[in-house]
């Protein structure tokens, strides 16, 4: 009989994928035989036994079980096991190793292996992490341009760059938005993006608002000698992205971005391809990722959801969320997230980390010590709801930034500098 189970140092130099997942079942289950149908469920087989599974086909194209973990680790029966009861529920951490040449560098068909085909297996688990082979990985294509294309792209180098995005989110016409971009950007951003809740609408078309938006920041740059970054927002229908993409850089865009769980990663793939060669930045943006990492047995990681699969799907810089904004984010998993962005992964380009909900000058110094030089800071509602209007919002920003990266805290960069000193009073400063 072919055996479902393999030590790890077997597939070291073959092309598996090994994802670890999370799950619970009742004591009385059999984990060897619930892990090695999850492994046989997922690839090669059913629920119930059918014809025409070779040993071939088993050996090039069935999972396999590398690891079984109980959490917390017990190596001894308790009275409850011995008597055969269920002792409540155990947890486990499973590791299956799934052929790469299954589903090759394919996100729909990857995360059907993956996640997608539980009704047959019957095995409710979150998908922990994922180890990938190099020819897999890089077979994605990742960034275009990546980290060092954002920084070619602004001509900005040895700081942090400021974003900030356009409020009121919706409900805009271009040229009311414009003059919202003009008065934020001559403050001091380097970059403008819209809010994800508006896209190609009626009331303010893509190709329209990169008009009217790109005129801005042509008046800023008269203003100030600076020119900002526009980014508009493109996402819509995997049909409709790469039509939306091409009406904006016609219209000037020199970035795009579309929220990668909503119009998903394959499609999100699809729209660098096409943007690949044309030197225009593409960003990602975390919204509607929360439905695939908030649940604690299903889902995946969101290191994964918006730090892993983004980077591979194609994000030269990625919009992800932070534990100080006041969503329950753990410091881990956003550390974990950035890691995913950034760290070496085999040859493929660092996406560059976009900070955003909650940003706000007296957390600046947290963010740089955290993260270092290499990040987007990006703030909202601090921009726009200044004290003093929005491009002295923009100035604390900048001050703030400038302060950090100077080594001076911001209360006493503040005391020379008053724009700065108003976000303090306003929203406080990180310890």
């Amino acid at each position: 009989m072919f055996n479902t189970f393999t030590l790890p140092e077997e597939l070291l130099d073959r092309d598996y994928l090994v994802a670890t997942y999370y799950c619970e079942f009742p004591g009385d289950v059999d984990i060897l035989k619930k892990a090695a149908s999850f492994a046989v469920g997922q690839t090669v087989g059913t629920w119930v036994p059918v014809p025409g599974v070779t040993d071939e086909m088993r050996e090039n194209h069935m999972g396999r079980v590398v690891g079984i973990f109980d959490a917390p680790p017990t190596e001894l029966a308790t009275r409850s096991d011995v008597a055969g009861g269920a002792a409540g529920e155990r947890a486990y951490f499973l590791e299956i190793a799934f052929p790469a040449v299954n589903f090759g560098s394919d996100f729909p068909l990857m995360l059907t292996t993956l996640l997608g085909n539980d009704a047959s297996t019957s095995t409710q688990a979150r998908l922990v992490d994922v180890r990938m082979p190099r020819a897999l990985a890089e077979g994605f294509g990742g960034p275009n341009l990546g980290l060092a294309g954002v920084r070619k792209a602004t001509g900005i180098y040895g700081r942090p760059l400021l974003m900030s995005m356009i409020k009121p989110c919706t409900g805009l016409t271009p040229e009311a938005g414009a003059e919202i971009f003009f008065n934020a950007a001559v403050g001091g951003l380097d970059m403008v993006k819209d809010d994800e809740l508006l896209g190609d609408t009626s009331f303010s078309p893509v190709a329209r608002r990169v008009e009217a938006y790109e005129a801005a920041a042509d008046r800023v740059f008269v203003e100030t000698g600076r020119r900002p970054l526009y980014i508009v927002n493109i996402t819509g229908s995997a049909a409709t992205l790469v039509e939306r993409a091409k009406a904006a850089m016609d219209a000037g865009a020199r970035g795009v971005m579309a929220s990668c769980a909503a119009v998903g990663y394959s499609a999100y793939r699809g729209l660098s391809d096409y943007l690949n060669g044309k030197d225009v930045l593409l960003m990602g943006h975390y919204a509607s990722s929360g439905m695939f990492y908030e649940g604690p047995l299903s889902g995946m990681g969101s290191h994964l959801a918006v730090g892993r699969f983004p980077r591979l799907a194609g994000a030269d810089l990625m919009m992800i969320n932070t534990p100080y904004g006041g969503y329950p984010l753990r410091y881990e998993k956003y550390m974990k997230t950035v890691h995913h962005l950034t760290l070496p992964f085999y040859g493929i380009k660092p996406t560059m980390p976009v900070i955003g909900g909650g940003v706000h000058p007296g957390l600046t110094a947290k963010f740089i010590g955290e993260l270092g030089e290499d990040v987007i800071l990006a703030a909202g509602g601090a921009v726009h709801g200044h004290p003093m209007g929005p491009a002295a919002g923009a100035a604390a920003m900048r001050q703030s930034i400038d302060a950090a990266v100077e080594g001076t805290s911001a209360v006493e960069y503040a005391e020379s500098h008053e724009e700065l000193a108003k976000a303090l009073e306003a929203w406080g400063c990180a310890k």
